[in-house]
């Protein structure tokens, strides 16, 4: 199982408290260099508080190995043709070495925070992903420009704003997912999927990856080199005294997660909607406080990959190396002991073979 992280080095988004590590802008060069030279496979960042591409750029610039990312850039608030461009320059920047993963965001997002109007995400994805790599393949070749479908009309490129052909042109492109429509969008559209954290292995196998081999199938397309990505809901530490906070944030994040009626399908798979239920209504009336109670130790065990350092490989392995090829996870690094821990925990989680993750992916008994 490959191995990615997301910055700063051991975060965890609590879901309902602030962050205990806010990103540092100036480290970002810094720690992806860390990442090369310890061995991870690649560096990923997420669209919230800070501009995914311009954090890409910072990594590839200090990296010459290290596979960067965006996980995810949220797509609809952006023209394709910005996209596009954006994508173009980091793959010339990094000589290859980034994926572009978008995501859709909920409704109330996209018509709330971004003000724009809502429409159904898979088909409105299929859309967007098509056009940008019009727009790519009309750069490379000088393909025909002419995108048109319910959501854009696209055929004007001059040659200012042409910025011509690359040397990797072939960017992945990486759909998040939750829900059985976006999975078909990934199989159709898609080199991979970026499962959200909420999806336990059972959901993946049983749910999501049928979806993508069926909207493989529809477009004729091959599932050989397809990927799966995901950042597990991990609770790690050195000691088990320095677990109990972890595993306080990771229940809080779970009771927000199911709170949220676009994720209520990965709980409804095991028996859990009448849970999410209740918690969609406290988060309505804003009763934060009131929700974590409401994961029990089981409900947290089903989704959180809880242990100490000498464990954590072992047990994320465990879990998600029968349907995952990368998996999101990291320490923090204050200190030499620090970096070598990372280090060891890099090459015991990486050197799982990727084969019974590829089996699953194709559907094959592992």
């Amino acid at each position: 199982m490959r191995l990615e992280t997301l910055l700063p080095l051991g975060k965890v988004d609590p879901g309902l408290r602030a962050p205990e590590i806010p990103l540092d802008l100036a480290s970002v060069g810094r720690d992806a260099r860390l990442l090369e030279e310890i061995g991870y496979h690649g560096l990923v960042v997420e669209e919230t508080k800070d501009d995914p591409f311009i954090l890409m750029a910072l990594a590839a610039q200090a990296t010459t190995k290290l596979r960067i990312g965006t996980s995810v850039a949220i797509a609809f608030p952006r023209s394709p043709a910005v996209t596009a461009m954006s994508a173009w320059t980091l793959a010339k920047l990094s000589k290859g070495r980034f994926t572009l993963g978008l995501g859709t965001q909920v409704k109330a997002h996209i018509e709330r925070r971004y003000g724009l109007s809502w429409s159904p995400a898979g088909p409105w994805m299929r859309e967007y992903v098509q056009a940008v790599r019009a727009i790519w393949a009309h750069w490379q070749t000088g393909a025909p420009l002419d995108i048109k479908g319910p959501h854009y009309n696209i055929n004007l490129m001059v040659p200012l704003f042409n910025p011509g052909p690359i040397e990797h042109p072939d960017i992945p492109i990486h759909l998040a997912a939750v829900n059985s429509v976006m999975c078909r969008t990934a199989g159709e559209v898609a080199e991979g999927i970026r499962f959200h954290p909420v999806c336990t292995p059972s959901y993946i196998e049983k749910v999501m990856l049928p979806a993508v081999r069926e909207g493989a199938a529809r477009a004729g397309r091959s599932l050989d080199n397809f990927q799966t990505c995901m950042k597990p809901l991990v609770a790690a530490a050195a000691t088990e005294a320095e677990l109990v906070p972890k595993i306080r944030d990771t229940r809080a994040r779970i009771s927000f997660y199911a709170s949220t009626p676009q994720y209520r399908a990965a709980f409804a798979h095991l028996g859990l909607g009448d849970l999410a239920d209740k918690l969609k209504l406290l988060s309505r009336a804003q009763r934060w406080e009131e929700m974590p109670p409401y994961i029990s130790d089981e409900v947290l065990e089903t989704f959180v990959t809880i242990g100490t350092y000498d464990t954590i490989a072992a047990k994320l392995l465990d879990r998600f190396g029968g349907c995952i090829t990368d998996c999101e996870f990291s320490i923090a690094v204050k200190t030499d002991a620090d970096k070598e821990r990372l280090r060891g925990l890099a090459r015991s989680i990486q050197s799982q073979s990727l084969a019974r993750a590829r089996s699953a992916i194709q559907g094959k008994a592992n």
